[in-house]
């Protein structure tokens, strides 16, 4: 008997309704990139927990991907969320952080108070010249961002902050960090988030600002940039980098045109979360797909062994599932709707799903799995903690039953 007809792993096709031309050009431009520049480079680095290069960085900018969302009048793509996380599931395919650098474009750093500066920057981002890194975090507020204490206090024309935060990834090699802090404590009945303001905090890349200082926080996962604890002492910030857009727990009374663009980009952010989840998932389900029909015990491929294969069909159905419901919700972010739960509910789902899928891929592996000389435990570790950043599963669990019931 002849050795099994061997089937190479088949990535997803982008089907109707959502498919067309362009989408399907972005999409195989996008997992070609990731198959041939970005897949060795992450086998190469992540095992050093390395940095990617900044080659890669400028490389992807010469895309446009960090533009995908600014509008072509500011010289982005003038795309969708859809083609956000479309790019993003294929790029995170290859290695997590590499969707996820693209978030720190798409417009951030741009809402200042200056209307023109503001367009100026947009451009800057479009071109992956403002990259940039979040610190809103801190060591006693994560999911309760009302709890920040960070302190910014004006003096003249400038506002000086003092703080720690935490969680800022790519702080250092970022050209801004953007901020959140008090700039007065909530007066009786207003909101906890009331007087919670975003600074924007201009460095050059590879350093820090005077009065900053960062330790890096040693991951077990989501390498190929650093992740820092920032310790703030006087950081000055000119009255021209004060951002509009207020910051706050979710559900609170809050201005309604600015906690309403927040919210928008915590929507956004859910959703993009989802799709690099599923890209990460989606990896695990490929190399299993190849790895079943490689490896042979009691004489033949273990791919032909039923529960095996039911395993690995349950995994792909998982993933395509999840694939389905981002999809459906970036169309609605799209289409200007507000999709809070369905955000929190892909967000849940996607993220959980790929815990679980590439947990099954490291069964499947065997002892193989659990060795460095695959890929599987690269996808194991970072699916892990997409349950994690964007907002906890918890806090997606209570955003869905806070629109279902009364809140207590």
């Amino acid at each position: 008997m002849g050795k099994p007809e061997t089937m190479e792993p088949r990535p997803p096709e982008l089907l109707s309704p959502w498919r067309t031309d362009r989408r399907v050009a972005l999409q195989e431009e996008a997992r070609t990139f990731a198959r041939d520049v970005i897949l060795p480079l992450a086998d190469e680095l992540d095992p050093q927990k390395g940095e990617m290069p900044r080659s890669l960085i400028d490389a992807m900018a010469q895309k446009g991907w960090f533009g995908i969302t600014i509008p072509a009048e500011y010289g982005g793509m003038g795309l969708g969320v859809f083609e956000y996380c479309l790019i993003s599931e294929e790029l995170a395919r290859a290695w997590l952080s590499t969707g996820s650098i693209l978030a720190r474009g798409q417009g951030l750093g741009t809402q200042t108070i200056d209307d023109d500066r503001r367009k100026a920057l947009l451009g800057q981002s479009a071109r992956g010249e403002w990259i940039g890194s979040i610190a809103l975090s801190e060591p006693k507020a994560g999911s309760d961002l009302a709890g920040v204490q960070t302190r910014a206090v004006r003096e003249g024309d400038h506002w000086y902050l003092t703080g720690t935060k935490r969680w800022a990834g790519f702080a250092q090699g970022a050209d801004f960090i953007e901020v959140l802090a008090r700039v007065r404590d909530p007066e009786p009945g207003e909101s906890r988030s009331a007087g919670l303001e975003p600074f924007l905090v201009v460095k050059e890349p590879g350093t820090f600002p005077e009065g900053m200082q960062g330790t890096v926080i040693d991951k077990i996962g989501y390498h190929g940039f650093l992740t820092f604890e920032l310790t703030l002492d006087r950081v000055r910030v000119p009255e021209r980098d004060r951002l509009t857009g207020l910051y706050g727990d979710e559900g609170a009374d809050a201005d309604a045109g600015g906690f309403a663009s927040v919210q928008r980009g915590l929507n956004i952010a859910r959703v993009h979360t989802a799709a690099r989840a599923v890209g990460v998932a989606r990896a695990a389900v490929e190399d299993c797909t190849a790895y079943l029909q490689e490896r042979e015990q009691f004489g033949r491929p273990i791919g032909q062994f039923q529960a095996l294969r039911f395993a690995l069909a349950d995994m792909a159905a998982e993933v395509a599932q999840a694939r389905a419901y981002w999809q459906q919700v970036a169309h609605l972010l799209d289409e200007g709707l507000p999709a809070e739960s369905e955000s929190a509910a892909v967000k849940l789902l996607a993220t959980e799903m790929a815990v679980k899928v590439t947990n099954q891929a490291m069964q499947l592996h065997g002892g193989n799995g659990y060795t460095t000389e695959r890929r599987i435990e690269r996808y194991w570790r970072d699916a892990r903690l997409t349950t994690i950043f964007e907002g906890t599963s918890e806090i997606q669990r209570r955003i869905i039953s806070d629109r279902m019931l009364p809140r207590g």
